[in-house]
């Protein structure tokens, strides 16, 4: 992505604005109301001091200031409503904005987040664009636009009330604003790139500070405490440089536009007071003068600062847009078949092929082989045989290049994904559990489960008795991913959430691998009844939990080797049987 990003991309976003425009024309015609009483209070000053002061008239005086009291009054009511109404608005671009492009990514198949050849599309890389990016936005859309349209209002009123009360210094004041605000500009782009660069220091502090915590196990059991702890340091030294040179030149920019307006101020002040001396000009036009020249400095610099803020959000935009704009690989066809009624679970593979993207090595090169209904199939391999992209495949994370996947002799392409995958339970090796309670996590399986079927599908995957001593039971909050439980437990829940989808079809990818052996037991138990009277396809390197299948699939370079029962295999196949011998001995017998 360039550093210059194109400004109009943001006017893809007014469009979200569309169902707000009455609160925007609200919010309009208060910044219009705000901007006029500040120029009023400018004429407002020259009263005061025209016909107060200088006239010597108390009267005259009160009367002003209660004028002034009541504009300022107006001020006051119509900023907070702009502000209440601006910062709405902002605010509420930001959520819809979080809520559309997540909505949006929800559709992407899971190979959109896994990319490694894109830089930025892993998932953490495309979460911080929910927060960070919509921040930016909210706060254009919710201040800095606004700050601009009022900053631009007082501007022309400034400058006209200028040429208006006195035309020759307001021509030396539009000659003198650019000129002074030139420096100023100048230490503020310095500033502004000094401050992205200590803002990524400061980044890189946190995601090194984060992932050296997050890994603190590994960091202690390789006492790797002291090489952390320096590299730390550095990156410490690194931000705190880095927010020294930015401090040093924002200190600069400090003094430089305090000289800068103060010289401008006295110039204009040089200039007026000869005219008030030479009685060309009264005391309070004067005032009234440097009230509007003041402000119109002001507006100009304000200016100048919502420009930058323009540059980052666009930045933001972009990538967000990136976001929308990716279509998705696996889609529902225009007018999908329907599943058939009731689903029977014979799946078949025809000739499959499949390269990942980026990749020259086939992952499945002319897969062959069918599953009838209610059949428990094993599939077996060496790592790198294509056994979980065949699991991949039948749930249409991705398609095929070539050949056919059926499901009761329908092409998986012809169904709605959603419709497809809604037969199909799976239990991986490491199965994902979410933020929320036991309860939440099992209803994954069926948001509508009541608690009674909660107690039922826990205790048929052997999940009961532990759940029930957990501090509030099925209400007991699991924290990230299920960080207080075991893997035997995350995997019981995982088998209790597939029995309360009840699916046709039973994908089991690894199940027991990572477990000890009292865990694998268990689990090892809770499959066979999940398995009952359902299609399954088993993924296992231990041979020990897969030689009681109906059937058994040996894979090897993503092709069909061999297929047949434990003992035919022993036979039949010297690939399976080597596997045998390394899990079983010589005897390759269980």
């Amino acid at each position: 992505m360039s550093n210059q990003t194109d400004p109009r991309l943001l006017l893809r976003l007014t469009r979200m604005l569309l169902p707000y425009r009455g609160r925007l024309a609200l919010a309009g015609l208060a910044l219009l109301v705000a901007a006029s009483t500040v120029l009023i209070l400018g004429q407002g000053l020259r009263l005061v001091i025209d016909q107060g002061f200088m006239a010597a008239d108390a009267a005259a005086l009160r009367r002003t200031l209660l004028g002034l009291l009541a504009v300022v009054s107006v001020l006051a009511a119509a900023s907070a409503c702009r502000y209440y109404l601006v910062t709405w608005i902002g605010e509420r671009l930001a959520a819809d904005l979080r809520q559309q492009v997540f909505e949006h990514l929800l559709s992407l198949e899971p190979a959109f987040f896994e990319r490694a050849d894109q830089p930025g599309q892993g998932a953490g890389e495309i979460a911080s664009r929910l927060t960070a990016d919509t921040s930016v936005l909210q706060t254009l859309f919710g201040s800095s636009i606004s700050m601009a349209l009022r900053s631009l209002v007082m501007l022309l009123g400034a400058i006209a009330l200028m040429l208006v009360t006195q035309p020759w210094l307001a021509a030396l004041v539009l000659l003198g604003i650019p000129a002074t605000l030139l420096p100023i500009v100048w230490f503020g782009r310095r500033v502004r790139r000094l401050s992205r660069t200590s803002q990524d220091r400061v980044a890189e502090l946190g995601r090194y500070a984060t992932e050296a915590l997050t890994g603190i196990r590994t960091v202690q059991a390789f006492t790797h405490e002291a090489q952390e702890r320096s590299r730390y340091h550095q990156r410490v030294d690194e931000a705190f440089a880095s927010a020294l040179l930015r401090t040093r030149q924002r200190a600069w920019l400090t003094g430089a536009a305090m000289i800068v307006v103060f010289a401008a101020v006295g110039l204009m002040l040089w200039q007026g007071g000869m005219a008030v001396l030479q009685g060309t000009m009264s005391a309070g036009e004067l005032s009234a003068f440097v009230f509007y020249a003041v402000l119109a400095a002001g507006s100009v610099a304000t200016l100048a600062e919502v420009a930058g803020d323009v540059q980052r959000a666009a930045g933001a935009a972009e990538r967000l847009l990136e976001l929308l704009d990716a279509e998705p690989v696996i889609r529902s066809p225009a007018n999908p078949r329907p599943l058939p009624t009731p689903v029977r679970g014979a799946l078949a593979f025809q000739g499959v092929c499949f390269t990942y993207p980026g990749r020259e090595q086939p992952a499945l090169a002319g897969l062959d082989f069918s599953i009838t209904p209610g059949e428990r199939l094993a599939i077996v391999g060496p790592s790198g045989a294509g056994k979980s992209t065949l699991l991949g495949l039948l749930q249409r994370f991705h398609d095929p290049d070539l050949g056919l996947i059926t499901l009761d002799g329908c092409d998986l392409r012809e169904l709605d994904p959603s419709a497809l995958r809604s037969v199909m339970g799976l239990v991986a090796q490491e199965p994902v559990l979410f933020s929320g309670s036991v309860a939440h996590n099992l209803r994954y399986g069926d948001p509508e489960a009541s608690a009674a079927a909660l107690r039922t599908a826990a205790a048929d995957a052997n999940a009961l008795e532990f759940i029930e001593q957990l501090p509030q039971g099925f209400d007991t909050e699991l924290g990230p991913n299920g960080i207080q439980l075991s893997g035997g437990q995350r995997q019981r829940i995982a088998i209790a959430r597939a029995l309360l989808k009840d699916p046709t079809i039973l994908l089991l990818d690894e199940a027991t691998s990572a477990l000890d052996a009292r865990s694998e037991q268990l689990v090892q138990q809770a499959l066979d009844r999940l398995m009952v009277g359902r299609t399954s396809l088993v993924i296992a390197h231990r041979l020990a939990t897969v030689v009681a299948a109906d059937r058994l699939l040996v894979l090897d370079g993503g092709s069909v080797m061999a297929t047949g029962t434990h003992t035919e295999l022993l036979a039949s196949s010297p690939l399976y049987r080597h596997l045998a011998e390394l899990q079983f001995g010589q005897s390759a017998t269980p």
